[in-house]
């Protein structure tokens, strides 16, 4: 058996190419029927073994996470049908032990059903590596890597669990958690705000943090809620791998549909791109049941918005991704509208460019927000609403031309985080608008537009053939969302949404 102490360290060009031969494993195991995401699961299940036992043989800090018997050494000591019946038992055995080892193996089994590929993947890739020796995070950001190529993969659904780094972390940057904070994402998907979050205040504040700050990072400190349980698992061992969370210590993502009930603990900060579409539960209308919650609707980003308003502490800061239909749509979403300018300082919008997300036809907007105390006389708690647009004339696409970070550093400029906002400046993307005036748009519509979009007045500008198919192809599969959450807004439910229009009956008052 190979020491462990010998595996070449990865190098940082080298996490391109190993992210390439990942995925090249995952290509094989598709053909014996196993899907991206399971694929990125059994790898995790697989790393985390084999970091583990990195911990538990380093020189200096040794930790033992994983008992004798269920480690990475009973594993690969195996081979054959043993190797795959142990692989199975590891899997069960640390299912039942307390802990986020326990949350993360709870239900965990095997799906490589073949045991000269597990043999493969484990011998052949896994163990040839000392993954907890590089100088970069290579485990995360081969991790990472692996998401990101599934959710490119539209067929397998990872899509809807990713949301683009560039996003995250200019989010992030903006917002600057700090150690003291309690950041919470309501819908965590694979956990990306909260791993950017936590590394966010290790490069900042890392070198002054006290110790019973880092105990209340590990232990409470950074969590999320998912619904999804499979999906849960990858975010819990996500974080692990990003030295997020301990191995024994409390689980930090939750399972369990966010909207459904009050929040028990409070926040000063949230991070979110909450899920587009229909209530978690089809036509879930959780103003029923929830009293915290301004109005009922289905629509299930409206629903979040509310939540997390009532997640959020007093003066608690939030940025969320939302949808162009939050900003406009009427009933309940005017309502909502009111009573968030009301009840909190919104005080910036990004207009995102479409062609970043890996679902077609996203229009969506970073919301930021700060929840205030109310005011004795009633003040509203917007003065000022900033809106940096950076759809307009703007040309993304996911192959060739993708969304970098760099391209969101004029609004993290402009933003000044940590500054006084009354120090910000306009410019021809960065507009103003008074409260005043925000108020008195026809149904509070907060989807503002004032650049002119130069596709329309010279044809010379026109980008290439590919993007305008791709964004004609984004706008109608915006504007069928659109049309899909008034409809969710009406109360209707999906198979109403397919009908045919003359057969349903809708009371013109509503």
């Amino acid at each position: 058996m190979t020491t462990l102490t010998n595996s070449p360290a990865i190098e940082p060009e080298d996490t391109r190419a190993l992210v390439n031969r990942l995925w090249s494993y995952c290509e094989l195991l598709r053909h014996s029927g196993v899907s991206t995401l399971d694929y990125v699961e059994q790898l995790t299940y697989l790393l985390f073994l084999k970091i583990a036992q990195e911990m538990k043989e380093r020189p200096l800090n040794k930790v033992e996470v994983v008992p004798v018997g269920l480690d990475w050494p009973s594993l690969v000591a195996k081979s054959g049908d043993a190797l795959n019946d142990q692989y199975q038992y590891i899997l069960a055995e640390l299912g039942k032990k307390p802990g986020m080892i326990g949350a993360i193996f709870k239900g965990a089994r095997s799906k490589i059903q073949s045991s000269a590929t597990l043999e493969k993947l484990i011998k052949d890739l896994i163990r040839k590596h000392n993954w907890g020796r590089t100088t970069v995070d290579v485990k995360g950001d081969a991790y990472e890597g692996l998401l990101q190529r599934g959710a490119e993969d539209r067929k397998t659904g990872a899509g809807q669990y990713f949301t683009p780094r560039p996003i995250i972390d200019a989010m992030v940057e903006c917002v600057q958690p700090e150690p003291t904070d309690v950041i919470v994402d309501p819908a965590c998907g694979t956990g990306g705000f909260l791993i950017a979050a936590a590394a966010y205040i290790e490069k900042h504040h890392g070198a002054t943090m006290t110790s019973d700050q880092r105990r209340q990072l590990q232990n409470k400190g950074i969590t999320g809620v998912e619904l999804v349980e499979e999906t849960a698992r990858l975010a819990s061992m996500n974080m692990l791998l990003h030295s997020v969370g301990l191995p024994n210590g409390n689980p930090l993502i939750e399972v369990r549909d966010s909207l459904a009930t009050a929040p028990s603990r409070h926040a000063t900060v949230v991070l979110a791109n909450p899920p587009f579409g229909v209530g978690a539960i089809s036509g879930a209308n959780y103003g029923e049941t929830r009293q915290d919650l301004w109005t009922s609707t289905t629509n299930k980003q409206l629903n979040f918005l509310q939540h997390i308003f009532s997640v959020l502490e007093e003066n608690g800061r939030a940025a969320v991704v939302l949808p162009d239909n939050v900003l406009f749509e009427a009933g309940a979403g005017e309502a909502i509208r009111r009573r968030l300018l009301q009840t909190c300082d919104v005080h910036t919008i990004l207009r995102l460019p479409t062609g970043i997300f890996y679902a077609n036809g996203i229009k969506a907007n970073v919301l930021f927000f700060d929840k205030r105390k109310p005011k004795p006389d009633a003040t509203p708690a917007t003065s000022k609403l900033w809106v940096y647009d950076y759809r307009t004339n703007q040309h993304f696409t996911m192959k060739q031309n993708p969304l970098r970070r760099e391209h969101l550093q004029d609004f993290v400029d402009r933003y000044m985080p940590g500054m006084t906002r009354t120090e910000r400046k306009e410019t021809e993307r960065f507009k103003v608008f008074e409260y005043e005036e925000l108020i008195a748009r026809d149904k509070v519509n907060l989807d503002l537009k004032f650049i002119e979009d130069e596709s329309l007045a010279d044809a010379d500008s026109l980008p290439t053939p590919e993007i305008l198919v791709q964004e004609i192809i984004d706008d109608l599969q915006a504007a069928l969302a659109e049309f899909q959450a008034i409809g969710e807004g009406l109360g209707l439910t999906p198979d109403e949404l397919k009908a045919d229009p003359e057969t349903l009956s809708v009371d013109p008052a509503d």
